[in-house]
């Protein structure tokens, strides 16, 4: 994927497994998933098909609301988002936004960098 901010690593587990490891891990450290968006489960219902493709939106209140208190625009990018995807060979992959790139965009203090960092090692732990 080509874009500014976009962190993309590669999954040693399938779509479904790597959607399956990443909500044990949001449910583990207390994070509350918002939504999961099959985004080719609703192309199929169109009778368009495309390699699996999942949106996970997720996040805590608690490290979110002190963010848009002092950068309101980042509200467009929170909840937190994890895009588990296939590619054309067969490669899955795990994409998220920088948190470096969120702060940037937004304009937020550096001290409250740490409230969306996790998103790193969240990735990380579900790729692994």
């Amino acid at each position: 994927m080509a874009g500014k901010g976009i962190v993309d690593s590669v999954s040693n587990h399938s779509v479904d497994q790597t959607v399956d490891r990443l909500k044990g891990i949001l449910q583990s450290r207390g994070l509350t998933l918002f939504a999961l968006v099959d985004h080719s489960g609703e192309a199929e219902k169109v009778g368009i098909k495309m390699p699996p493709t999942r949106l996970l939106i997720f996040g805590s209140p608690k490290a979110g609301t002190p963010l848009m208190l002092a950068a309101p625009s980042i509200a467009i990018d929170l909840p937190l988002k994890i895009l588990v995807w296939q590619d054309g060979e067969g490669k899955v992959w795990v994409s998220y936004n920088s948190p470096d790139y969120l702060r940037e965009r937004h304009g937020f203090p550096a001290e409250l960098l740490q409230n969306i960092g996790a998103v790193e090692s969240l990735a990380a732990a579900a790729a692994g």
